[in-house]
């Protein structure tokens, strides 16, 4: 693939976080049909039903992956749907299109934007497998930080097994560092730090080059410079519960007594004076030129740009790694550094793993799926090149990104131990209308002066408000 603008929106964050099912789909996305209830493979027979956010694919690897587990379990026969979709809003609108219609998949690859949805109608919780099988999945959480498992807990219960997953990071393209004087930041480098750096890169190349690169959406957008300043657009609050898993699989973990029930956001926080302090920072950017206004251009721009020298930094995960290799970009032409700090280094990620439909015709046999997918033999197989981070810790190493960079990869992993509190996207239930409420502001609140930022988070406030009364 080349990493021009067009073919470059592939390696956003939200297509990015289903590799798994990229890896196991072997269609272009100019040969999807329209969708259907008739076209949900397994419809009519006893094939287990899979859908995943289908993206351009290599039709060896589905096939690999389909026979590897056929060598587990013969008697399960396993259908893949791959559906187009813009988005991950986009791709659950039309699974609850066909739950409505009645031809509902058995299992659903979901990130962690719609996995409090999914946990609140959809999916069956996994508790009961996992404690009937946890010798057998004893490897699995060993090899898996306990911040990602607690993304998909939802009241208690467990709703999903992270396959791969994202931080909000923070690229640099080193000839743009050099050019500005400047070294490699240091792990703690600041808020402060941060736009020193920008000024110098600005200064050195003035001309057709933005020193920082960002999108207006959930990931990589505002939030995580809100999650540096210990504050976030919705109040973080944790359910109780949780215990038979933290105690069964993590006890002796560093940062089990941090664990829980799992994430809620129930309550609007754009009118925290933190909110409008990090806001505040992000309009200085804009107003001096440092960085761009958010709505002049989503991810699909991105690594084009960043590999022809058009951008000094932006914020993504190890979901970039690949598109910027095949972009032409060496390991020695980009690199990257945990997130700034601010009132503290707490970072922002995504994740993604199956879950079990409530309506799924044979869940244990969905189970054996989900079990099956989050093996090393299976992941070995979906994440052969690094575009995403896996989940297992095992498979965060040098053989990963040998030949494409970069040569401090092991920030990726590095993010959970250094800063155990990093958290999860906010998403409640309620996420498609929670995001638009956000995006809606975002621009407007970066854009004018003190006043209007005033203005566009109080109309943030209003829009959060309302969007959090809906049902979901």
């Amino acid at each position: 693939m080349s990493g021009t603008n067009g073919a470059s929106r592939q390696f956003t964050r939200r297509s990015a976080l289903t590799a798994l099912g990229a890896g196991i789909v072997g269609v272009t996305a100019a040969s999807w049909p329209r969708l259907t209830g008739t076209d949900i493979p397994g419809r009519g027979d006893n094939s287990l039903s899979i859908a995943i956010m289908g993206t351009a694919a290599d039709a060896a690897a589905r096939q690999k992956v389909i026979d590897a587990f056929a060598k587990v379990h013969p008697e399960i026969k396993v259908k893949v749907q791959a559906i187009q979709a813009v988005d991950w809003k986009d791709f659950f609108t039309k699974i609850l299109t066909m739950v409505a219609a009645g031809t509902p998949p058995d299992v659903v690859y979901v990130a962690t934007e719609g996995a409090q949805l999914f946990a609140e109608k959809l999916a069956h919780p996994l508790d009961e497998y996992l404690r009937r099988d946890a010798a057998d999945m004893k490897e699995y959480f060993e090899d898996v930080h306990p911040s990602l498992v607690e993304a998909f807990m939802y009241k208690g219960s467990l709703f999903q097994l992270p396959i791969d997953w994202n931080a909000a990071n923070m690229y640099y393209n080193t000839a743009s560092l050099a050019a500005a004087g400047l070294e490699r930041p240091a792990d703690n480098w600041t808020h402060t730090d941060f736009r020193s750096t920008l000024a110098a890169m600005k200064k050195a190349k003035p001309a057709d080059f933005t020193p920082y690169y960002w999108t207006n959406r959930l990931f990589g957008g505002v939030v995580p410079w809100l999650y540096a300043n210990d504050t976030s657009f919705l109040k973080e609050t944790k359910s109780p519960g949780g215990e038979w898993l933290w105690d069964g699989f993590y006890s002796n973990h560093p940062t089990r007594s941090l664990r829980s029930g799992g994430y809620q956001w129930l309550e609007p926080n754009a009118d925290d004076p933190r909110v409008f302090e990090s806001f505040d920072y992000l309009r200085g950017l804009v107003k001096d030129g440092l960085g761009v206004r958010p709505e002049e251009g989503g991810g699909s721009a991105l690594i084009g740009l960043f590999a022809s020298n058009r951008i000094g930094t932006t914020p993504a995960g190890g979901y970039w790694v690949q598109g910027l290799h095949e972009a032409g970009m060496t390991e020695q032409d980009f690199d990257v550094q945990f997130f700034p700090k601010w009132r503290t280094q707490r970072h922002q990620f995504g994740t993604a793993g199956y879950a079990i439909m409530k309506t799924a015709k044979d869940k244990d046999a969905a189970w054996e799926w989900v079990k099956f997918s989050s093996s090393l033999e299976a992941m070995q197989i979906v994440f052969p090149t690094p575009n995403t981070t896996p989940a297992r810790r095992s498979m965060v190493n040098e053989q990963l990104y040998a030949g494409t960079g970069p040569r401090n990869w092991k920030v990726f992993y590095d993010t959970l131990d250094r800063f155990p509190t990093t958290g999860p996207i906010p998403a409640p239930p309620q996420q498609a209308a929670v995001e638009t409420a956000l995006m809606k502001n975002v621009s407007l609140a970066v854009s004018g002066d003190e006043r209007q930022l005033k203005d566009a988070l109080s109309s943030m406030q209003r829009d959060l408000e309302l969007a959090l009364r809906r049902q979901p």
